[in-house]
């Protein structure tokens, strides 16, 4: 909750300018603001042919109906949105988004023809218990049961550790591979071989300029979600040219 309008069209025209040099061949690279900013940013992507994807943080999963204050998959698309995050560690915890309500949310956004980039991790608690492959399998299971193979493979999954987020702290590298290798044995047992080596499995948690490389550069870490990083145009380019393995800006 960043960023109004004006703000947002700014930060996005910042970030356009500081990228457009760079080869993105090998990136996909996407932009998820406030509801009231989408329509702005799109503008600002669309007439400015900038290398970005535009994406939303949440949606209902619901088409439409009595949901004061929510927002429908259809308005989404409206819009040209392509990505939706669902199961956000923030939704989950402060407004009490269940493991049934992500996985119809997730089927939404797939209804719809967008991508989710479907967020999963433990808590603090749960880490320090030993629990934190039981939570992603618990997390992970009820999200993708059912769906078919070739709609795992598409999707993006985000291990987020809740201790991170927002608070300045990192899982290792080695933690992070570590979960994300078991989020891909975890999806091959729910889905098949094939989808597990295609889906995108991302880390977020604190992610800056300075950890990126080291991120990246796990075989299981396929992107990363970005958070507060993200609100300043300077140190989001500075994590993309990281990302691609360009120099620093």
């Amino acid at each position: 909750m960043n960023h109004d309008h004006v703000h947002a069209i700014r930060t996005v025209q910042d970030l356009g300018l500081r990228l457009s040099n760079m080869d993105l061949s090998e990136l996909d690279v996407s932009v998820h603001p406030p509801f009231t900013d989408l329509r702005s940013v799109q503008t600002v992507i669309e007439d400015r042919v900038l290398p970005l994807a535009l994406g939303a943080q949440h949606c209902h999963s619901q088409d439409e109906g009595a949901f004061t204050g929510e927002v429908a998959p259809p308005m989404l698309v409206r819009l040209g949105v392509r990505y939706v995050i669902v199961g956000h560690s923030e939704r989950r915890a402060l407004f009490g988004q269940t493991d049934a309500e992500v996985a119809a949310i997730l089927r939404a956004v797939l209804r719809h023809g967008m991508t989710p980039i479907v967020c999963v991790g433990e808590t603090e608690d749960e880490r320090e218990q030993g629990l934190t492959e039981d939570r992603l399998v618990e997390q992970t299971s009820a999200a993708l049961a059912g769906l078919p193979a070739q709609h795992v493979a598409a999707l993006v999954v985000a291990y987020e550790p809740i201790w991170a987020i927002g608070t300045g702290r990192t899982a290792s590298a080695e933690d992070a591979q570590s979960a994300c290798a078991h989020l891909r044995s975890v999806i091959s047992r729910l889905s098949d071989a094939d989808a597990a080596d295609a889906v995108r499995i991302q880390y977020g948690g604190s992610v800056r300029p300075d950890n990126t490389a080291e991120l990246m550069a796990q075989p299981d870490v396929d992107g990363l979600l970005v958070g507060g990083a993200s609100l300043e145009a300077a140190s989001f380019a500075a994590i993309v040219r990281s990302a691609g393995g360009e120099a620093e800006v």
